[in-house]
């Protein structure tokens, strides 16, 4: 039997010769415990296997996940040829499976073919073989808006009623009445996937045991209405331009994130139960201080990013009870870090707190340019508080001084660590052997912030706490040409 690049069975009748066996005795195992051994292997095993051994043959027939993604065809698709080869690889492992007992059907187009090197008929074809009733999880990812209609009739009757994880991309979806219901469906993700707010409406409407929904740059969608749907429990909006209103009805909903237009209006149900919470909008933080005290009292973990001239948060008395994990990003000329120990006061269960500076063309008032005694807020004492990250660290006064407090108040402190970059993976972790890039403008603020630490911070550090200030790698940053 010919194997292919992708290790696929190219053998039209699928049984290994003799020449290719000799030697080899397969142990005598009943059929149902090869067939386990076999599904349990990755893909591109278990063709290689299916190639050398009789017993994993008719299995390998039956596979009942189909992964055609990257891991299969190994480390990036450019050293597999043009797309008509990787088409005839596609082909081979789908005509080559019987199209029965398949469970999770997982299509990725390779990043590097342009719009008509696959050809969208194929894809038909290929998701009629493997899309069929039973199947439980199918992820159609494409690579860029080709406007490929994704054909809904394959998801009639049984086919849909089975399927539990949906998640397409890049493609058209348009669900009409004709499906059924969805009664099996608890993960639903669509990105770039044109589809109106009545047909997402009707899909809601009738996949009750929904439990994840994501939906990310869809952008023909105005309006989301959830109905009450009892089991959905994880809620993404992310960067829907065309959105203008979220509402929702389900009761049960414990983690939400929305990012993009900060005027979408967003009503939610029962906020009570809201543990998690990320929002990307103008200005959050000091919502976020003002009123979801009251709103969201349960919040466990708080995520806030504002993109936009920041109003500094208020001293106020509501307080997040339950609150442990607070992550802000935030910016702007005019922004007094040090109002963020306001939060820090409202939350008396935190214990991790991470805080995004975000770069500004223009720089801050200096703690070597003020040399005015830096500001001190007695009489806060932050117990849980146990790990702090600064990411983005610099010379501004302001960021100096809520540093400072937090090394104050904090009583049960283990961890400070200042980051001066970009918060980034490194050149020793990263797969490109680099760091990110930084301007040579970031790079001489993120020195000053290390000289920042090192003569106004560590003095301030107790012996108990571990400090740690990270700086720009000097081989990949030319660092001394800057000074």
């Amino acid at each position: 039997m010919e194997v292919d690049g992708t290790g696929t069975p190219c053998e039209q009748d699928g049984n290994p010769s003799d020449s290719q066996v000799q030697g080899y005795s397969e142990p005598n195992l009943p059929e149902d415990i090869w067939y386990h051994m076999h599904s349990l292997m990755p893909m591109q095993d278990a063709a290689q296997f299916a190639c050398v051994a009789r017993a994993f043959v008719c299995s390998w027939r039956c596979r009942p996940c189909l992964d055609l993604s990257e891991q299969t065809f190994g480390n990036g698709y450019r050293k597999y040829g043009s797309a008509r080869d990787f088409n005839r690889k596609v082909d081979h492992i789908l005509k080559n499976h019987s199209g029965i007992g398949v469970k999770a059907f997982k299509f990725n187009v390779p990043p590097v073919y342009d719009e008509d090197s696959v050809h969208l008929d194929r894809l038909d074809s290929w998701l009629q073989i493997a899309v069929k009733p039973g199947i439980k999880e199918l992820r159609l990812i494409l690579t860029a808006d080709k406007k490929y209609n994704f054909p809904c009739s394959l998801l009639s009757g049984e086919t849909g009623a089975t399927l539990q994880y949906l998640s397409l991309a890049f493609c058209h979806f348009h669900p009409t009445v004709k499906l059924g219901c969805f009664r099996s469906l608890t993960k639903l993700q669509l990105s770039m996937v044109h589809i109106t707010a009545s047909e997402l409406g009707w899909l809601l409407s009738n996949s009750l045991a929904l439990e994840l929904l994501k939906l990310r740059n869809c952008n023909s969608i105005n309006c989301l209405k959830i109905p009450c749907l009892q089991r959905l429990s994880y809620l993404e909006v992310i960067c829907c331009t065309g959105l203008k209103e979220i509402e929702s009805k389900a009761p049960n909903i414990s983690s939400v994130w929305v990012a993009g237009d900060p005027h979408v209006q967003l009503s939610l149900e029962n906020t009570c139960h809201i543990k998690t919470l990320n929002m990307d909008c103008s200005n959050f933080a000091f919502y976020a201080r003002t009123n979801l005290p009251s709103i969201m009292p349960n919040l466990e973990a708080l995520s806030v990013r504002s993109y936009t001239e920041m109003v500094n948060t208020p001293m106020v008395p509501s307080k997040f009870l339950h609150l442990k994990s607070l992550s802000i990003a935030v910016g702007g000329l005019t922004f007094d870090f040090l109002s963020l120990a306001s939060f820090l006061d409202a939350s008396p269960s935190l214990q991790t707190f991470i805080l995004e500076i975000f770069r500004e063309f223009k720089e801050r008032v200096s703690v070597f340019e003020d040399h005015s005694d830096m500001r001190i807020m007695p009489g806060h004492h932050h117990s849980k508080l146990k790990h702090v990250k600064i990411i983005k660290f610099s010379a501004a006064k302001s960021l100096a001084e809520l540093t400072c407090h937090i090394l104050e108040s904090a009583t049960s402190l283990e961890c400070l660590t200042l980051d001066t970059t970009h918060g980034m993976p490194r050149c020793s972790v990263n797969r490109t052997g680099k760091c990110s890039f930084m301007l040579k403008e970031a790079v001489v603020e993120a020195q000053k912030g290390v000289l920042v630490a090192q003569a106004f911070i560590k003095p301030k550090v107790p012996p108990t706490v571990e400090f740690n200030v990270l700086e720009p790698c000097t081989w990949c940053h030319d660092v001394g040409s800057y000074f």
